[in-house]
């Protein structure tokens, strides 16, 4: 009977043990986080170099972009389809012959998405950036492009992104009903007043019209976010000081001229990241 119980006893106890050992299993034995980097050029990291060796070119998507950042920070395994120009029409169509639906990267494997989008929707950021360019050099002590444009862009943020964007992301959680969806706000391009003529011609009275003009966007991009159950991951408060006109040591956002202006530089990136990773 002794040596029955003491079998017994020993038989629990290995097992006990077993279970114990199997709780305490090493990050390297468990399976990866799933990560989906989805967006526009803001997120592929237009003008950052060098660029992901196997994507399309057109997608300009850069090794450093922030998505890569978190993933190499969190040692997630990573698909990452981001790309210059996309709408949030392109998470469910393809964007270019080869670059397909971004929403196809996802499952409900998926634990995390990352993002940023909703800038090139009804060609807001293109049409301001490109007429405000235009007419500053023109006019770069008035307001020229507050003038031709008026309350047209802003209209366009409220009517076309707000419900596109909120549709989109909701259709992110739909695809990967699991994962956390983190969509990050745009880095400020401008200060709130004096522009920087020489580094971005935006004439001096459409600078604020700009400045603005973002601050509609981010606040739609963070209603879209809430209505979709997303995580908005704020830029506004940290790139404060940070923008195109800033020193080239401090400078988030390129100056105009070439790939990649007014896009987040290395710099912005990694901030970028940074911020998503402080939310995790």
């Amino acid at each position: 009977m002794t040596r029955a119980v003491t079998a017994l006893v020993a038989t629990l106890l290995a097992a006990t043990l077993l279970v114990l050992f199997a709780g305490c299993a090493t990050p390297a034995d468990e399976t990866p986080v799933k990560q989906a980097h989805l967006g526009d050029s803001f997120a592929a990291g237009t003008g950052v170099r060098p660029l992901v060796a196997d994507s399309s070119f057109l997608c300009q998507r850069a090794e450093g972009n922030f998505g890569r950042l978190v993933a190499a920070d969190r040692g997630t395994d990573l698909t990452d389809v981001s790309c210059a120009g996309a709408t949030t029409a392109d998470l469910t169509a393809a964007q270019y012959e080869g670059v397909g639906p971004q929403l196809d990267a996802l499952d409900a494997d998926t634990d995390l998405v990352t993002l940023a989008l909703g800038g090139n929707d009804a060609d807001v950021f293109a049409t301001a950036v490109s007429e405000c360019a235009r007419l500053g050099r023109a006019d770069p002590e008035g307001a020229p492009c507050r003038a031709a444009l008026g309350n047209r862009l802003f209209a366009a943020l409220d009517t076309v992104t707000r419900p596109a964007l909120t549709a989109g992301l909701r259709a992110i959680a739909e695809r990967a009903p699991h994962a956390r969806v983190m969509i990050v706000g745009y880095p400020w391009l401008l200060p709130p007043t004096d522009g920087c003529f020489a580094q971005v011609p935006i004439a001096a009275g459409d600078v604020v019209y700009l400045h603005r003009l973002q601050q509609r966007l981010n606040q739609v991009v963070a209603d879209a976010a809430a209505a979709a159950g997303a995580v908005y991951v704020d830029m506004a408060q940290a790139s404060v000081g940070h923008s195109a006109c800033a020193d080239p040591q401090q400078r988030w956002i390129a100056p105009l001229g070439g790939v990649g202006s007014l896009h987040p530089t290395e710099l912005g990136q990694r901030t970028m990241a940074e911020s998503v990773l402080a939310r995790l």
